[in-house]
């Protein structure tokens, strides 16, 4: 039994072969508080200052939920003004995860609603385990919007009239519409989805791709997507030149010129 100064774990964390793993962990819809929010923001900073970590998962303990989002009993018990600060720091928490300069992917394992595709909206790329359960927003039926980046992560990637349309109507939807709009990247069968899904990951880890280089796309994409074309381009060109003075550089070109394969190193 925890003791008064003991938190209970929320959110496990572990590195495995180049990967770390993030996972949700409050059954059973592993919907998340102010407690799980701040215990994922250090599993976060965790990852990304890891230098054994080249690639970030996150997913949800078990198999029903990848995340319900909110604990709506949570909520119910605060006031307007918590409400606030909670949804500002599940905010904040996102942008750190988006523009970490490490490859996100989402492994949804279950159920993915509210605040729990929220969470997914903020990884780079999206994997779901067949006819696993659905996904949406669904909070509209609660007399409230989607406050953790919902409304704008998802017009993004669905587009505007898309988006306002799955948010008003709050309807939740299969993975395979999903990967129709571009919310899903791909889906991976029910049999070793988790498996599956870190081989999937494991490619863009070294030896195999130029993790730094991985990351770096990931970060001139984020940080260029607002802002004018001209302030875009630095920030490419600058990116790249810190590339350009790595050592994985030096082996990709030179691996083109000698026609074998590149062995990268991260460095």
């Amino acid at each position: 039994m925890a003791t008064a100064t003991e938190t209970k774990p929320l959110v496990n964390f572990r590195v495995e072969a180049g990967v770390a793993v993030i996972e949700m962990d409050d059954p059973p819809a592993n919907t998340y508080t102010y407690e799980m929010n701040r215990q994922f923001d250090e599993a976060i900073l965790k990852a990304r200052f890891d230098n054994d970590a080249h690639v970030i998962v996150l997913t949800g303990k078990g198999d029903k939920f990848f995340s319900a989002g909110a604990n709506i009993k949570m909520l119910n018990s605060v006031d307007p003004t918590f409400k606030y600060y909670f949804c500002l720091h599940a905010n904040e928490m996102l942008l750190r995860l988006e523009h970490t300069p490490k490859l996100v992917i989402a492994a949804i394992n279950g159920h993915c609603v509210g605040g729990g595709l929220e969470i997914a909206m903020a990884a780079d790329l999206r994997i779901a385990r067949k006819d696993a359960g659905k996904m949406g927003l669904p909070e509209v039926n609660l007399g409230v919007l989607p406050g953790t980046g919902g409304t704008q992560r998802l017009s993004r990637i669905v587009g505007k009239n898309k988006a306002i349309e799955l948010m008003v109507t709050g309807n939740t939807f299969t993975f395979e519409e999903g990967k129709d709009w571009g919310l899903v990247n791909d889906i991976f069968e029910r049999e070793n989805f988790m498996e599956n899904v870190m081989e999937y990951a494991r490619q863009f880890c070294p030896p195999n791709k130029a993790s730094k280089a991985v990351g770096n796309i990931k970060r001139s994409v984020q940080s260029g997507w607002e802002v004018p074309m001209e302030s875009a381009l630095a920030i490419e060109r600058e990116l790249q030149q810190r590339l350009f003075a790595s050592d994985d550089a030096k082996e990709g070109i030179a691996a083109y010129v000698e026609k074998r394969p590149a062995t990268f190193t991260a460095k």
